[in-house]
């Protein structure tokens, strides 16, 4: 009785059975070869001879095919890491895969990174070492170059309705443009970028990198600071293919009032104390402590006389509450007393209050 057996077609060897192979797994010639003749041709690891590294030398991307990419690495060795990692192939028949990394710095631009494997191939622990200098070059990245070059596509003009920006105004302008631009970069937008700022007596003029990212910063300012904006294209030039290329101007108008001016609307109540500018104007009346709303959106700020701030308002003596609409205090700036309204947000037990004297006349002003 004969015995039906497989044999090895490199050496002729008879080799012991194997289960069919699984879907994905080798089918060809390697598979059938017995174990001998199998590791005679066996690399665990493919490694190439040499990995060369385009790094920029202003943001640390790295260059890889076409494109940059900011990797996040501390050092140019996690660079290198990295790069061989991506570069290193292990056999696909190969299970249970260790491998280390030990990196060796031979001079600033040069790396031998040091690697040892080890897997289960064929039901055999099999090892391998490799070493691949990897040699680190630096240039310039595209989005490195535009901002050296001065680049821009879009400005936004930070301005206010017939006033000056404040210091509070100008300061979160340029935060919330700040920001913004930062989380762009940080969620992976390489072409988010401020080229400049550039402040002037009226605001601060911003340039940014694209068109949409300076229309998405004036929609944040005038949503935070209150106002509008609108849009001035002007064109450029013209592409490789012939369209048009403009760059735009977003003219933000903030509200014509800003929060912590005292203002004399012309509806005969008495003066305000500006609280918001977002949306419609609100504030507080000086004269009762009601809460006061502007029937007008902030594009159509209502008349209105500029008294001056709530910086103006000094603490000055309260002489004697007369009852609950009336009160004396000293005139901050003369020191006689006068008796004036007296507003809700005035604690009855106060020895001192928060005033303001314009024109003669003397307001009371909430804490801040």
């Amino acid at each position: 009785m004969s015995e039906s057996r497989e044999f090895c077609p490199r050496c002729g060897d008879a080799v012991p059975d194997r289960r069919d192979p699984l879907p994905g797994e080798p089918r060809g010639r390697d598979a059938l070869l017995c174990d001998d003749c199998y590791f005679e041709d066996f690399d665990l690891v493919d490694a190439p001879d040499r990995i060369e590294v385009l790094v920029c030398s202003g943001c640390g991307a790295v260059r890889r095919g076409e494109s940059w990419r900011d990797v996040g690495a501390r050092d140019y060795t996690d660079v290198a890491v990295d790069e061989v990692a991506e570069a290193l192939g292990v056999h696909v028949d190969a299970e249970d895969v260790e491998w280390g990394v030990e990196p060796e710095q031979v001079d600033e631009n040069t790396v031998r990174m040091h690697c040892r494997f080890s897997g289960v191939v064929r039901g055999t622990l099999r090892s391998a070492e490799v070493m691949v200098p990897v040699k680190i070059s630096r240039g310039t990245c595209d989005r490195c170059g535009r901002i050296a070059g001065g680049y821009y596509a879009g400005i936004v003009q930070v301005r206010a309705d017939e006033r000056e920006l404040t210091p509070e105004e100008r300061a979160e302008a340029l935060s919330i443009a700040e920001s913004y631009v930062a989380d762009q970069e940080a969620d992976g937008d390489r072409e988010a970028f401020i080229t400049e700022v550039k402040e002037t007596d009226d605001g601060p003029n911003i340039k940014v990198s694209s068109n949409r990212l300076a229309q998405n910063v004036a929609t944040r300012i005038t949503e935070a600071l209150g106002g509008s904006f609108e849009s001035y294209p002007t064109l450029v030039t013209e592409d490789g293919d012939g369209n048009e290329v403009y760059r735009v101007t977003f003219a933000v108008r903030l509200p014509r009032y800003a929060a912590g001016e005292i203002i004399d609307p012309e509806d005969g109540d008495g003066p305000v104390l500006v609280a918001s500018v977002s949306g419609r104007l609100q504030g507080v009346r000086l004269a009762t402590g009601e809460a006061y709303t502007s029937d007008f959106e902030d594009a159509n700020a209502p008349d209105a006389d500029r008294l001056g701030t709530r910086e103006d308002a000094a603490e000055t003596t309260v002489v004697t509450v007369e009852d609950e609409n009336a009160i004396q205090v000293l005139d901050p700036v003369t020191y006689e007393a006068k008796t004036v309204p007296n507003p809700s947000f005035v604690d009855a037990d106060a020895d001192t209050v928060l005033a303001f004297e314009h024109a003669g006349e003397v307001h009371l002003v909430p804490e801040a």
